[in-house]
């Protein structure tokens, strides 16, 4: 189910656009990234926490390449039906190795990457959830890497 966005201010747009570049690995990196964004730990830590809850970010943390560090990873996709799809979300969700879960305006309308400590368990838990849920989990696995420098405009 889609929220609706919530405003953001300048401060917010400051945050999500400057931390897109890096986060300090320090001892104390949220008052070292504060400090580069004129705000205090205090307010960074409020509103990143504010941002996670209303939805802005879904996440905040490193992503890691699986297979730079000996892992496997998979990009995932299943057709759920409208009135099913808060359940199955919840029961794909609670796998420990799905790294993001997204909906999509599209026969296949919920998409998630699956990563793991090998190959093979990609197969046992996309294996799981479709025993669990039902339904069929298609797999794209990469094939080529291509980097696009991605960052989201706030």
């Amino acid at each position: 189910m889609r929220r609706p966005a919530p405003e953001l201010d300048a401060t917010d747009r400051r945050i999500v656009n400057g931390l897109q570049e890096g986060f300090p690995l320090t001892p104390r990196p949220y008052a070292e990234a504060a400090t580069q964004l004129g705000l205090s730990e205090a307010q960074l830590i409020e509103r990143l926490g504010r941002m996670r809850e209303t939805g802005v970010i879904t996440r905040f943390g490193p992503f890691y390449d699986a297979a730079a560090i000996g892992g496997a990873f998979c990009l995932c996709a299943m057709e759920v039906p409208a009135g099913r799809f808060e359940a199955v979300a919840a029961m794909v969700n609670g796998h420990p190795e799905v790294a993001h879960n997204y909906q999509r305006e599209h026969r296949l309308n919920m998409w998630f990457v699956l990563a793991t400590e090998t190959a093979e368990a990609i197969e046992a838990v996309a294996e799981e959830i479709e025993a669990e849920t039902g339904l069929a989990v298609l797999r794209f696995p990469k094939l080529r890497e291509f980097f696009i420098g991605f960052r989201v405009a706030a």
